[in-house]
């Protein structure tokens, strides 16, 4: 580095601090851990608050702490109490999970509804929960509480997009209808790849995956039907 010229004095330099090391506001509050992001915002939150109200009431009611729901389900007892007390929105492989856990079909964590002879369910009605890197979707189709044994999605893929569901209990069983795209289903390690108006039939006591290895989307409905407990 040259020297400052006679009769000039140099201006002390004021190193800037590294964006890394940067002291967060003390305004701000620090944030708190979440579980990965659950639907759209609309009805996001009513839908957080049903869940909770669910788990807690669910959970109480099987005598289990949340240790021992979280040793059953393979949800760590900091999610499961962040959701249970509404400070963050479960993604959907953490809701199946928990609902495996449990024991109770999965659109039991959603809250009951009045029952109808007949219920119109608009496309608006069901808020869609997404996988934590947003790729696949999956829409209720069936109103929660409808039926103890019987639920019915609509699920979609985005290019790449991948889904891995727990085992729904002995008994239960799937079928998997594809509407658009392609999509390659994974039951105890058979694949099968399935084209528009192709559905697959399997027990789904075991642990199975759903993939869409095309960069289009894909589209397919999903009946899942419960066995006797």
């Amino acid at each position: 580095m040259s020297p400052p010229a006679p009769g000039r004095k140099s201006s002390p330099r004021v190193a800037s601090p590294s964006p890394d090391r940067t002291p967060p506001s003390p305004n701000k509050p620090a944030g708190r851990p979440k579980v990965d992001g659950l639907g759209d915002d609309v009805g996001a939150a009513v839908l957080a608050r049903r869940v909770a109200d669910s788990l807690r009431v669910l959970r109480k009611e099987r005598g289990l702490s949340l240790d021992e729901l979280a040793l059953a389900s393979g949800v760590s007892r900091a999610a499961l109490s962040q959701i249970e007390t509404c400070r963050s929105n479960p993604s959907l492989s953490v809701l199946w999970k928990i609902a495996v856990g449990l024991k109770v079909p999965f659109n039991t964590l959603l809250g009951p509804d009045e029952s109808e002879t007949a219920r119109l369910l608009k496309s608006g009605d069901s808020t869609p929960l997404r996988t934590s890197d947003g790729r696949v979707e999956s829409r209720l189709l069936s109103p929660s509480g409808a039926s103890a044994r019987l639920e019915i999605y609509e699920l979609r893929f985005h290019a790449k997009g991948i889904l891995h569901s727990e085992p729904h209990g002995l008994g239960a069983h799937e079928t998997v209808i594809l509407l658009t795209g392609a999509l390659r289903v994974s039951v105890r390690n058979q694949n099968y790849d399935l084209t528009p108006g192709d559905t697959l039939f399997f027990e789904a006591n075991a642990a199975h995956s759903y993939e869409n290895r095309s960069s289009h989307e894909s589209r397919c409905l999903d009946v899942i039907g419960y066995g006797l407990t």
